[in-house]
């Protein structure tokens, strides 16, 4: 009102017109700031999400598919890369959104892309400079937008291709992009396996107690970050310059614009325990190693194979494959170290550095992450599923991680991935500051908004968010408490395919002559103690099953083999193969260890 009587009295006075049209430029000013601040309503329970004080959420889209990485256009409209989309075989993998009647909520969605995704590995979607890039798991394609049109036109732009012949089998074929001040792409080639091991006789994850290839043949063309022309089209990776090395797997990484140095959240090595039950605990394997996020610099080299990083030490420790025992540093210290780690298998899928103006400022000063969530912490409870905020001080992280969105899960204790209801993975910020959350189960999509006052956010607004860093997957496991003494079912696979699939097989049908098949087995769906037993103390003779008569030997495993690790396999054979049964615990392996052999 004060504002409106002051322009008022400008106008009424003598003064000559130029005050007259500065008084028309501050109502126009004022109207546009008006406009540009009017967020719409939230959803009712911030679309399940709990936030910091002041911070409400709307649900933009419910359900568009397994959505991974989006970008948020100039004008609001948003782009979402799907890993796969299953109805289109592949094709129509992009998915546009636009909000025609201004409440938040996409009214129009469009499948489109004329291009085929090979495989199901992540993706990404990327604005710059005027382009949708779209990223496969072997191509980066761009398309030209045009102002008002929300399905681009323009000819699709081949940028890159990753000619590697066995990219679409490859663990780590992600390729998010980045973009610097000088006309720079930055694309990461990930590691074909899990920890350095030989692959071409030992697969991607290697086998119990394996040595890693040293020096590591995969550090040549893989694990690292390479430096494109981002002005050209029709490159390959020898087009590009190797940035950085030893880095296993990115999925998302920025140009943070404040410092002028590019960043990446990186996914470290998976199963110590079941590589090496001598060095490391089923605890240590759960919490270790650490996901970490990293400032990459020209040249860096954070270690992968030979170190991974062990943020409750806050140190670079030798890599057990190359000698290490979780105690032993070595030439692990002369690799560069991550500005700050996360718990281990938390999963990093993005990482944002918020330059929007809706938010306390505070947000300018730090980097969000979006965590997808665990695999592979059993027998201790899954984790992740956050969106977690990084504050930085004079450019560097103080060491410190909040809570900034959690509720994904749906549930207190995620014992198995698929508990989670929702696993966030893309982030992103709207032309009015608004911060966008894709998650990849469903495909929903959340905007954040503030609608507080900037200049009072503090401490008190973040207390409640503190709080829920006591849920059992955000906080560091109790090694007893915490326990939740389950076979683990993805150990369960790798342990299948080194100690049982030669006999019984890949698909589990044996071999029709001396391995029997464990597919609808009554040995393996029925009284889960007579295939514990078997497991572990071996069987010798004839026996039946499913009414045929077989002759054979099978060796026992109670010595090579612990607990946890014959849960894993009982689980993964009684869950299998279209085998439906209940899970066998590290309890009941353990009170069977010492029974006579049937």
């Amino acid at each position: 009102m004060i504002f409106y009587r002051t322009i008022s009295a400008i106008l009424k006075t003598r003064f000559s017109s130029f005050y007259f049209v500065l008084a028309l430029i501050m109502i126009l000013v004022y109207s546009c700031s008006k406009i540009a601040t009017t967020l719409p309503k939230a959803s009712a329970d911030n679309g399940g999400l709990f936030l910091p004080d002041n911070f409400e959420a709307l649900v933009v889209v419910d359900s568009i598919g397994k959505a991974r990485h989006l970008a948020v256009n100039a004008n609001g409209d948003i782009y979402v890369k799907l890993t796969y989309n299953r109805a289109m075989k592949g094709s129509g993998g992009t998915v546009a959104l636009r909000d025609i009647n201004k409440d938040g909520r996409a009214d129009s969605i469009v499948y489109f892309g004329d291009y085929t995704d090979v495989g199901s590995s992540a993706v990404g979607v990327t604005i710059h400079n005027g382009y949708l890039y779209t990223s496969t798991v072997n191509q980066v394609l761009r398309n030209k937008l045009s102002k008002g049109q929300l399905v681009p036109d323009s000819k699709t732009e081949l940028v890159l291709t990753d000619l590697d012949p066995h990219v679409a089998k490859n663990w780590h074929t992600t390729k998010p992009l980045a973009f610097d001040k000088k006309g720079f792409m930055y694309v990461p080639f990930g590691s074909p396996s899990d920890a350095g091991q030989d692959m071409s006789k030992y697969g991607p994850t290697g086998i119990p107690g394996g040595k890693g290839l040293d020096p590591s043949p995969e550090r040549i063309d893989h694990a690292g970050i390479w430096r494109f022309d981002a002005n050209k089209i029709n490159q390959t990776q020898k087009d590009g310059y190797k940035f950085a090395t030893g880095i296993r797997s990115v999925v998302g990484m920025t140009w943070n614009n404040t410092d002028d140095h590019l960043y990446a959240v990186m996914n470290g090595i998976d199963n110590f325990r079941t590589l090496y039950p001598d060095l490391y605990t089923a605890w240590q394997a759960a919490v270790l190693p650490s996901e970490p996020l990293l400032k990459v610099t020209e040249g860096s080299d954070f270690g992968w194979p030979y170190a991974y990083y062990d943020q409750l030490l806050k140190k670079n420790m030798l890599q057990p494959g190359y000698g290490g025992d979780g105690t032993i540093i070595g030439r692990a210290a002369n690799f560069d170290v991550p500005v700050i780690g996360f718990p281990g298998h938390w999963a990093p899928m993005d990482v944002m550095f918020y330059q929007g103006n809706q938010f306390p400022d505070r947000y300018k000063k730090g980097a969000f992450v979006a965590f997808h969530g665990s695999t592979d912490r059993s027998p201790y409870p899954q984790a992740g599923y956050i969106v977690c905020f990084v504050p930085f001080e004079n450019g560097q992280p103080n060491g410190k991680m909040e809570v900034f969105a959690d509720g994904f899960t749906g549930v207190d204790t995620v014992v198995n991935t698929s508990d989670a209801v929702y696993r966030p993975m893309g982030l992103s910020t709207g032309p009015d500051g608004s911060l966008y959350i894709s998650e990849s189960n469903k495909g929903k999509i959340w905007r954040v908004m503030y609608k507080g006052d900037k200049e009072k956010f503090g401490d008190a607004q973040l207390a409640k968010m503190e709080l829920r860093k006591q849920r059992s997957y955000i906080k560091t496991p109790d090694v007893v408490k915490d326990n939740l003494q389950r076979g683990d079912r993805l150990a369960g696979s790798i342990l299948y395919t080194t100690y049982c699939a030669n006999c019984h097989q890949s698909n589990g049908k044996g071999d029709d002559s001396r391995f029997p098949p464990l597919a609808g087995s009554d040995w393996v769906i029925g009284d889960k103690t007579r295939l514990v037993n078997a497991i572990l103390n071996g069987l010798e003779g004839e026996i039946k099953v499913n009414g045929q008569t077989w002759q054979g030997l099978m060796p026992a495993h109670a010595k090579i083999l612990d607990d946890h690790a014959i849960a894993s396999i009982s689980t993964y054979i009684r869950q299998s193969f279209g085998n439906k049964a209940s899970a066998v615990s590290t309890l009941e392996v353990s009170k069977l260890r010492n029974v006579t052999k049937p």
